[in-house]
């Protein structure tokens, strides 16, 4: 049976339901604000990688429907109105996006996306909105706790194979190379993140020859760049690693040895195997060889082998990182901040018995505040988008829910979070490369104080509201 996606109806039917409703009532043209947010931190971390901005402008610069969209909601939702049918038929995305750039660390309850719109837009992008970013920030964030675990070390994503589909592979290889990653598996992902694909041999391959020896040498013939032989499918110690440098010392004599060549380890004690055949290896004058990992491995396995004194120095991980292992779900949320019908503004909030739950009233924007003398950041702020902060005074900051937490700061610079990205439906943000995203998460990280983001007991990083907002959410809280 043919099956062709349709990416446009890839929503929830509620946001059909509810538009049909707005069209038919006349609330189509009310201006809505939207924040797109998530309430903690995954991996029980201190901080979020924000990745999916691009795929987000590439949905809403290209959301149409054709006929045969129609066609499919009127022949299954018969509650659907002509009136609401025609309105999808001549569908484009009119609003206001403003973004924090991909790369940037982030932080819970502070606006990824604002986006301001007509009511039945706003509500219709919904669901794909959350869809792109959720997963694009949860395996970012992954990728980079586990790039920081490698200590400088290069990580290589190769998990397609175990992703939830080739899509999620896909953007899960994009995200996980703005976290980090120098490289991926992922050959779909070439002309996406414009970075050659990264491999060289499974265990068929080389039990596909009579000899491992004779799998090695054989491969050096059409691979002569490309030379990580993988060791373990016989024996590591006694076959493996020597088979691997009969073939190095083979190439030295005929002066063909690349400039990067070496041994994957992909099974047994990664830690013990590795000093061994290190010791081999530069035993026979092959020093810089390099020593690769995989085997179910994340940042906490990552880490450990270090502290083990592994000489490993690229790591390929998989399962665990594009599946976020041990967090297959981020939970962002998109939420109601505002609403314009017909000149009446209003400003709205979710209520909630959890403190941590209630929203963010009214148009906002986020800044982040640094120490001069540092570089180092303080804190965030949300803010209406009106409000101003003077430099050159002392700000008093405070917590959102235990306000008698409160500090001044004195003596920093202030940088905005968010950039405009779409304005009146038109791209105005040209998207960084993924090279550059991937830098400027690294620039994120000197800014960052260590007790940030550390992987047990993280420090909390101070995201807190203006005066003028945490009074006019206190003021519809008293209504």
């Amino acid at each position: 049976m043919e099956f062709n996606r349709r990416r446009q109806l890839a929503t929830d039917y509620y946001q059909l339901s509810m538009s049909n409703v707005y069209v038919n009532e006349g609330k189509d043209e009310d201006i809505a604000v939207f924040d797109l947010f998530v309430r903690s931190n995954p991996f029980n971390g201190g901080y979020l990688v924000c990745a999916g901005l691009e795929q987000v402008v590439d949905y809403l610069t290209n959301l149409k429907f054709d006929e045969k969209d129609i066609d499919i909601l009127k022949n299954n939702h018969p509650e659907l109105t002509e009136k609401f049918l025609d309105y999808l038929r001549n569908f484009r995305f009119t609003g206001e996006i403003y973004g924090i750039p991909e790369g940037s660390i982030v932080f819970p309850h502070e606006p990824l996306i604002r986006i301001k719109a007509p009511l039945i837009q706003a509500q219709i992008i919904e669901t794909p909105l959350l869809s792109i970013v959720n997963h694009q920030t949860l395996i970012a964030t992954k990728a980079a706790r586990i790039v920081q675990a490698a200590e400088g070390d290069a990580v290589l994503e190769f998990g397609l194979r175990r992703a939830h589909g080739s899509e999620a592979g896909l953007y899960g290889a994009r995200a996980a190379v703005i976290g980090g990653c120098v490289g991926t598996s992922n050959v779909e992902s070439e002309d996406l993140i414009k970075l050659p694909a990264k491999g060289t041999m499974s265990h068929s391959y080389v039990l596909s020859y009579a000899s491992e020896y004779d799998a090695f040498w054989t491969y050096t013939k059409y691979n002569q760049d490309n030379l990580i032989f993988l060791v373990d499918t016989y024996n590591t110690l006694e076959s493996g690693v020597p088979n691997a440098i009969r073939v190095f010392s083979k190439l030295r004599d005929e002066g063909r040895l690349p400039k990067t060549y070496g041994i994957r380890l992909d099974s047994g004690d990664l830690a013990y195997l590795s000093k061994e055949a290190k010791t081999m290896l530069v035993e026979n004058g092959f020093d810089d060889a390099v020593i690769s990992a995989s085997s179910d491995l994340d940042e906490y396995l990552v880490r450990d082998l270090k502290l083990q004194g592994a000489q490993i120095n690229l790591w390929g991980v998989g399962t665990k990182l594009i599946t976020a292992y041990d967090q297959p779900a981020l939970g962002a949320v998109y939420k109601l901040a505002q609403i314009d019908s017909k000149g009446e503004i209003t400003n709205k909030l979710k209520i909630s018995n959890d403190p941590g739950k209630i929203t963010n009233p009214g148009y906002k924007r986020v800044v982040r505040l640094y120490d001069k003398d540092s570089n180092k950041a303080l804190a965030d702020l949300i803010m209406l988008d009106d409000e101003k902060i003077d430099e050159k005074k002392p700000l008093t900051i405070f917590h959102p829910v235990h306000t008698w937490k409160k500090r001044v700061l004195t003596n920093f610079y202030v940088k905005e979070m968010m950039v405009p990205v779409i304005i009146d439906g038109k791209p105005v943000y040209k998207s960084p490369s993924i090279s550059e995203m991937q830098q400027h998460l690294k620039n994120e990280f000197e800014t960052m104080w260590p007790a940030t983001t550390r992987f047990t007991n993280p420090h909390e990083y101070h995201v807190d509201l203006s005066d003028k907002l945490w009074n006019m959410k206190l003021g519809i809280l008293n209504q």
